[in-house]
């Protein structure tokens, strides 16, 4: 860096941005944020929804640029392009599926009127100062869905955090940069882009598109890809994998199955982290979630956070009589349970972290007994601060069926688990995530999981006992969400501008490292390996994906300044 150079950017970071400390920009920011998250952007079956949806969420963004000022901007409606399913990279549409559709839609009807929103704002080009930036932010969110409530300085609702605050702060960010060039009159030394995009949370397709599009690709040297990271910047993401098991096996409990297969991938998932070794993943954020089991749950990479089981008993009284020694195995269940994931009934003094009530219901009735079990919900990546309904589920199921003959013996009748609204045991649906870091492939992983849901049949197989070959009993399958993890240096001008740019604006001042989750980045990443690719944004990844998602309005501000004063330093304005 030259001289000049350092000059200009000393006096960049020792500017201000006056609209940035005003309550009328934090009002605006929060009002925008709320108008966003009023429009239920998560994945339907029935596509034309999700293309109204998208529609209207696109017309706020259009007439916010439109607003901002700026001169030299464009906006592209872009459709999303059909090779996207001959990529390695594609993920099936499985949000599709219905009963007349049961493989999905094509993609030619799947995103018929559907599109990403590009707004290109023009650089001036002059001097050889500066890269032409991209910023890519989605605007879909996870099931389920609910509606935006502003608690005074906090939001709550579905995508505050993922991704409609940072949607907000991207904007946010136009308005200010606006006042800097006008204030100088002067424009961008490099171009700007922005993509606003869809299909994040199922899979990446939307911005898949962008990436393929060379055309596109030849307007952006750098990109900053927008998630809920609190403001920590990542030149890395973990890697993630969804599963699904499937079977159908008449006369076989693949209910109480489900419980040994669950305990054998998280074994696996607990060797994988063990064996996680990466400079840029010091804290191995590698982590195994099961999201969705028979009809219950609604996303493989949200925890899931309420399941549950029935205790049936075909001899009249039998419930009566076993009631004393199931509530004592259920107990037993329980501490092995909370002996390998700690009880987060208990919050430690002072903490302010979200603790569960209790962990399960127990109700007894003639014909059995209900299970209740409960969790806190979020995002996977945060499965160590939450705590998943499935997984504890499947130890209680676990201690039942290894007790059964002394259960049967007291009840003088045979028992039968069941997960309650899916009475057919003999049919398992099993969905949820595997993350990974550079250390590990994806193929690597796929195949363990497929030995990891092998092992736990057999030893269920072995306890019935049933001979059925395990590999032959159920299907396993990786057609959702299949992501690679990705590094880039640390030291490189890119970061080191992100760095400035985050000390100044308030968003962060800790060390950068490879992000806890993953998302769009990694396409680009994979795509471009030469392509400089940081992960950054507002809110907090433990509130993503759970009942209590929700964003401080003081941290988009922040990310909004944080944008302004990085697109400066990156395309060499200052």
């Amino acid at each position: 860096m030259s001289v000049v150079d350092r000059n200009n950017r000393a006096l960049l970071l020792e500017g201000d941005f006056p609209r940035a400390r005003s309550e009328e920009f934090r009002r605006y920011l929060a009002d925008l944020v709320c108008e966003f998250c009023a429009i239920d952007t998560s994945p339907h079956a029935e596509v034309t929804r999700s293309a109204e949806a998208e529609a209207r969420l696109f017309k706020i963004i259009e007439r916010e640029v439109g607003a901002t000022g700026l001169e030299g901007v464009s906006i592209v409606r872009s459709p999303i392009d059909p090779r996207i399913s001959e990529h390695p990279f594609f993920t099936p549409l499985y949000y599709t599926r219905t009963d007349e559709a049961p493989a999905g839609l094509d993609v030619a009807r799947a995103y018929q009127g559907r599109f990403n929103l590009l707004v290109h704002v023009g650089g001036r080009g002059r001097g050889d100062r500066g890269a032409s930036q991209a910023i890519n932010v989605h605007i879909d969110v996870v099931r389920p869905y609910f509606q935006p409530d502003r608690r005074g300085q906090v939001i709550h609702g579905r995508g505050a955090c993922d991704n409609k605050g940072n949607v907000a702060a991207l904007l946010g960010a136009l308005r200010l940069l606006s006042d800097h060039l006008k204030g100088r009159e002067t424009e961008l030394n490099r171009d700007l882009t922005c993509m606003f995009v869809i299909d994040e949370e199922t899979g990446g397709n939307g911005s898949l598109s962008c990436a393929l599009d060379r055309g596109l690709r030849k307007r952006y040297e750098s990109l900053l890809v927008l998630e809920c990271t609190s403001g920590r910047l990542h030149p890395g993401n973990r890697g993630c994998v969804w599963y699904r098991v499937d079977g159908v096996l008449p006369g076989v409990n693949l209910f109480e199955a489900a419980a040994f297969i669950i305990a054998e991938l998280e074994d696996e998932g607990r060797a994988i982290r063990a064996e996680s070794d990466h400079p840029l993943y010091p804290h191995r954020p590698v982590q195994t979630c099961h999201g969705i089991i028979g009809a219950c749950g609604e996303h493989p990479s949200r925890i899931n956070g309420d399941v549950s089981f029935r205790i049936a008993f075909h001899a009249q009284g039998a419930a009566r009589r076993a009631a004393t020694l199931v509530t004592d195995v259920l107990k037993d269940g329980l501490r092995t349970y909370v002996a390998l994931y700690g009880d987060k009934t208990q919050a430690p003094s002072g903490s302010q972290s979200v603790r569960l009530d209790r962990h399960q219901d127990v109700t007894i009735d003639p014909s059995g007994i209900t299970v209740r079990v409960y969790g806190l919900t979020g995002h996977m990546s945060a499965i160590h601060e939450n705590e998943g309904a499935i997984t504890k589920l499947a130890a209680l199921v676990r201690a039942l069926v290894r007790s059964r003959s002394a259960i049967e013996r007291v009840a003088k009748g045979a028992m039968t688990l069941s997960l309650v609204g899916w009475p057919d045991v003999s049919r398992l649906v099993l969905e949820g995530g595997q993350g990974f870091v550079p250390t590990h492939t994806l193929e690597e992983v796929e195949r363990r999981v497929r030995e990891a849901v092998a092992r736990g049949l057999r030893r269920y197989f072995d306890l019935a006992p049933i001979t059925i070959d395990p590999t032959e009993a159920v299907q396993v399958s990786f057609d959702k969400l299949h992501n690679a993890a990705f590094a880039r240096p640390v030291a490189s001008s890119d970061m080191e501008n992100a760095v400035a740019a985050a000390r100044i604006a308030g968003t962060s001042t800790d060390a950068p490292t490879g992000w806890d989750a993953s998302c769009d980045a990694r396409i680009f990443a994979c795509e471009y390996p030469e392509l400089p690719v940081i992960t950054t944004g507002a809110g907090s990844l433990q509130d993503a994906h759970s009942d209590r998602e929700q964003i401080d309005v003081n941290e988009v501000v922040r990310m909004a300044e944080f944008l302004a004063r990085f697109v400066l330093l990156q395309t060499g304005t200052a």
